[in-house]
């Protein structure tokens, strides 16, 4: 892991760009902090540059519960090399989509399940170099981006201790069997009328999850109206399982 930059937020967040090889990452730190903080791995749905605004202010949020934050970019998106096979994916969903069509089970699996191969073993490797740093101490959590990827994390990954999962993006039909097996503690978001999802798959997605502490925190509206208490509530999440 190599830092590229380094500056101090106004809250006195320490904000640090790395690379990892050939990824690209965030790390945000507490102002002021004299044990190894807890890791909350911040996903998101591609493109650290669009998505920056979102992300510092999660992080921020983080860091004022003594919590460091951390998150990498997605394979094929911001600046890294593209792959033919998921922009064919990325170009069918979006013909689907516009044409009312129901998402088949072709596109999903094409589009989710080579970039769970990917990015869950590049989340891993990220989180060896976080917390071989000596201000970064366990336990970690993950919370949001895309939802396959997060329960892939939550069935290999044995440090990561609880999960907030946003369920706004689709899941491949085989992982409802590795849902299965998930058993941390899940606080699971819903928008109830997310144009862009289907509703009871993933109403069947949470009933799938194995894990005993699991909770589904539905809200009114569409993708991008999540209210500003869902985050709120999300912080209360990790504060009773990182802490």
């Amino acid at each position: 892991m190599d830092f590229t930059s380094e500056r101090r937020l106004d809250d006195g967040v320490l904000e640090r760009e790395f690379t990892l090889g050939e990824i690209p990452g965030i790390l945000w730190t507490p102002g002021s902090t004299s044990e190894p903080a807890p890791l909350i791995l911040l996903g998101h749905p591609g493109g650290l540059g669009k998505m920056y605004p979102r992300l510092v202010a999660r992080a921020q949020r983080s860091a004022a519960q003594g919590f460091a934050a951390a998150t990498i970019e997605l394979p094929g998106s911001g600046d890294r090399p593209r792959s033919a096979a998921a922009e064919q994916a990325r170009a069918d969903l979006r013909r689907a989509l516009e044409a009312g069509e129901p998402v088949s089970d072709e596109i999903v699996d094409a589009l989710i399940l080579p970039l769970v191969d990917q990015a869950v073993p590049e989340w891993r490797a990220t989180l060896d170099a976080l917390l071989a740093l000596p201000e970064i101490g366990g336990p970690v959590g993950y919370a949001g981006g895309v939802i396959a990827i997060g329960v892939r994390l939550a069935v290999v990954e044995p440090r990561i201790a609880a999960a907030g999962l946003f369920a706004g993006s689709f899941v491949p039909r085989s992982m409802f069997e590795e849902a299965r097996q998930v058993t941390i503690p899940l606080h699971v978001l819903l928008q109830w009328d997310d144009e862009g999802n289907d509703r009871q798959a993933a109403l069947d997605l949470f009933d799938a999850f194995g894990s005993k502490e699991k909770t589904l925190h539905a809200n009114m509206g569409g993708h991008t109206g999540v209210p500003q208490f869902a985050g709120e509530d999300a912080a209360g999440f990790f504060a009773r399982h990182l802490k």
